[in-house]
């Protein structure tokens, strides 16, 4: 019998069982409202699909789409697409989103550059060290490389 059949038993003879028992059967629990990783990977795809289709799109301060865009709206307007709020600015998303280390970055994730603690940009990471962003004034939606070592990642869940 495998842990996972345990689970269903244990459940019907107590009536509950804690996240530590299944973790050491292991075994899973549903949380409602909850995705899980491979929801969220296959959501940010989407996302950074939506950005890429934004190629070109002029840069507005203050924009969120669905054509003109600045940087945090883009990536707000990309995950609101895919049925996920953001907030509004890139530091607010960098205090939203889960920070994971560079070694874990995937696609679909956020970019942040910073200076000090301050969060001045973001983008969407397309794999290969490069971003879907709207860069600034001037410029236009576009496919980039990350041209700064001073970056943190977020994943959006």
């Amino acid at each position: 019998m495998t842990a996972q059949t345990n689970v269903p038993s244990l459940l019907s003879r107590t009536g509950a069982v804690s996240v530590l028992t299944l973790a050491a059967l292991g075994g899973t629990m549903l949380v409602p409202g909850a995705t899980s990783e491979a929801e969220a990977a296959t959501r940010a795809v989407k996302a950074l699909k939506i950005a890429a289709s934004k190629e070109g799109s002029p840069y507005r301060w203050g924009a969120t789409g669905p054509h003109r865009f600045d940087c945090s709206g883009l990536t707000l307007y990309s995950f609101k697409k895919v049925g996920k709020k953001l907030p509004r600015t890139a530091q607010q998303q960098y205090n939203s989103s889960r920070h994971i280390a560079p070694s874990q970055r995937r696609k679909g994730d956020l970019v942040f550059f910073h200076w000090g603690g301050y969060v001045y940009h973001v983008g969407i990471y397309a794999g290969r060290g490069k971003i879907w962003h709207s860069p600034k004034t001037g410029a236009l939606v576009r496919l980039e490389r990350i041209w700064s070592p001073s970056v943190m990642y977020g994943r959006v869940s």
